[in-house]
């Protein structure tokens, strides 16, 4: 599933957090407006899109789940799940009438900012990469610095955290460009992969490795703590429809609540959506993304958090800055604001 990550880079940038649409100097939606003075209960549903950065599966499961049991709609919130194509712009979404929420990385998402699409975090959902770099215990490969002189299988378009931890240890690795498949690392045709914990690690234990054949290097554990999913809105929709997007993010906390509290029922809701779009589907593996998704965004006390720290902003930013894949940083206060502040005038 890695070709997910290049297929983002290559069409948006990357779409893991989410991007509010229906943007200024386009025509307005003939829906009634997303922050009209009622009532939840009085006022008509309000039409949204959200738009994933991958096909269905149970990383998402909080949103299918959310549509599907109408939590959204309790919300007063009416929404359509746009299928992922790595052919379609973020901005004809973003311009097509209707407001929009996309997923994006927090990477991606500041590069996008920086790029002149004028976004905001208004749930920054992850705390902790999933991302990790793998090694086989036959390798020899204990630590970071026995990577020196190794070859790592890494996904093209996603150098930036695995060169940031090479140059931070001062190991010389040759990183070697990889795609859709694990194959390189399983042949030996590598000592190293990237991997993210809730898929492509799953996907090679299931190749006949066990967990105590692999060497886990988690970014997050060397301060390479690049977040992920988070929800992001146009500037233009936090201003016009703060409301909304108060309770989007309201909604979507309640389902990915109820999806972490009902697997079995959730994990049916995705398979019968992947049947539906001719996606293979695999139950085990579903199951174990769903459960690390739960481990990733699930915080002591059922809470899933919303902040973004604005020192992992800077840190993120600054590698970007680095690296010539930005030009600007982004200023922090017009980058990220408090879903709680966003409300209804009325309420």
């Amino acid at each position: 599933m890695q070709y997910r990550y290049v297929n983002i880079l290559v069409c948006a940038l990357g779409l893991s957090v989410i991007v509010s649409c229906a943007g200024p100097g386009k025509k307005k939606s003939e829906e009634v407006s997303p922050d009209s003075t009622s009532t939840l209960a009085e006022r008509p549903l309000r039409k949204v899109l959200i738009y994933p950065y991958w096909v269905t599966t149970a990383q998402f499961a909080g949103y299918y789940v959310g549509n599907v049991k109408g939590i959204y709609r309790k919300y007063g919130i009416d929404v359509e799940i746009i299928p992922y194509n790595p052919q379609k712009k973020l901005s004809e979404l973003m311009y097509s009438g209707k407001p929009c929420f996309a997923l994006l990385w927090l990477s991606n998402a500041i590069r996008q900012k920086s790029g002149g699409l004028d976004i905001v975090d208004i749930a920054q959902l992850s705390t902790r990469s999933s991302l990790m770099l793998l090694a086989k215990k036959t390798s020899g490969i204990k630590t970071i610095q026995d990577m020196d002189g190794k070859k790592a299988g890494i996904w093209a378009g996603y150098e930036m955290q695995p060169k940031a931890l090479f140059k931070k240890f001062n190991v010389n690795v040759e990183i070697i460009p990889i795609g859709s498949t694990n194959n390189l690392f399983l042949n030996d045709g590598v000592e190293i992969t990237n991997a993210s914990w809730y898929d492509e690690y799953h996907s090679i234990l299931n190749s006949g490795y066990n967990k105590e054949e692999l060497e886990t290097f988690f970014f997050w554990e060397y301060d390479l703590n690049f977040l992920e999913d988070g929800i992001y809105a146009l500037q233009y929709t936090v201003d016009k429809y703060p409301g909304l997007c108060h309770d989007f993010v309201q909604a979507t906390l309640e389902s990915l609540l109820y999806a972490f509290d009902h697997p079995e029922e959730s994990i049916a809701i995705v398979l019968q959506l992947q049947r539906d779009a001719e996606i293979p589907a695999s139950r085990a593996h579903q199951q174990w993304m769903l459960d690390r998704f739960r481990d990733l965004l699930l915080q002591p006390g059922r809470v899933i958090n919303t902040e973004l720290p604005e020192k992992q902003y800077q840190q993120v930013a600054k590698i970007l800055l680095d690296a010539g894949l930005i030009r600007k940083i982004p200023a922090y206060g017009t980058f990220h604001v408090r879903y709680e502040t966003l409300k209804n005038p009325e309420l």
